[in-house]
């Protein structure tokens, strides 16, 4: 089976979902489990993880999806660490989504300060994955000091404007040594198929899902693209022509009826 592998641990859905903006708790958990994530993510700022009856985590189905804490809201890396540290004393798995997000109105990555807290979260036992802007050279930097997987942006978070950049994932992808996670800004099912087409390793959804008119059919038609792309991107993709090139040969046919 082809499977995604993270940090030594194995999930057979490549789409990981979030649970900000659904107008329930209910509606909530009937898309995860339309979805077949294994992955969740939550903001550790929404939550009192320390309680387990929490209405909203008492919606995850924690034994078949591994619940992974963002760091969303963090503006610079002490605030990200501590959410962190927070997270793990409660009882959570060591596993943090690294979110560090300054600008209050694009939402971009501080990618100083993200590189700073991986740095320290990797080095005190978490399985940090970061949430960063598409850039190649970061992605590097942060594979080096051990992170799990890089997550670039393909678009703002929530903007649902698609794979804006394709390019620099792409080069990404091809210099990377841990799984690549497209996160924020896939809209529509055909984004989330065009990153895996493209040789993404896995594609992080929340608002394109939660917004939509029926969060769980939409959460179908995501994995369902998921999968296609991700098995387009394995059978490889023919090239790309300049000029067109017949399926069919057009040639010799006229010749034989002339004989």
């Amino acid at each position: 089976m082809d499977e995604l592998i993270i940090a030594g641990r194995s999930f057979r859905s490549r789409l990981m979902v979030g649970t900000g903006k659904f107008s329930s708790n209910a509606e909530m958990a009937a898309t995860i489990a339309a979805s077949g994530a294994e992955i969740v993510t939550v903001a550790l700022r929404r939550v009192n993880i320390d309680d387990r009856q929490d209405d909203l985590l008492n919606h995850i189905d924690r034994t078949t999806c591994l619940l992974l804490p963002n760091t969303s809201g963090a503006r610079d890396a002490e605030e990200a660490i501590r959410l962190a540290r927070l997270s793990k004393a409660a009882g959570c798995d060591p596993w943090i989504k690294l979110e560090v997000t300054p600008d209050p109105y694009y939402l971009l990555p501080d990618p100083v300060e993200t590189l700073k807290a991986a740095k320290i979260l990797v080095k005190e036992g978490f399985i940090v994955l970061p949430y960063i802007n598409a850039d190649p050279v970061l992605a590097k930097h942060l594979q080096e000091v051990g992170v799990a997987t890089v997550m670039p942006l393909g678009a703002p978070i929530g903007s649902n404007k698609g794979l804006k950049t394709r390019d620099s994932i792409a080069i990404i992808i091809e210099q990377a040594i841990v799984p690549v996670v497209v996160d924020a800004g896939l809209g529509a099912p055909s984004h989330a198929a065009e990153a895996m087409e493209l040789g993404a390793d896995a594609v992080m959804v929340n608002t394109a899902i939660s917004v939509a008119g029926n969060p769980a059919l939409m959460a179908t038609a995501f994995s369902q693209a998921v999968i296609a792309g991700r098995n387009g991107y394995l059978a490889g993709l023919g090239k790309e022509q300049h000029k067109a090139v017949a399926s069919s040969p057009l040639t010799g046919f006229l010749r034989e009826e002339q004989s």
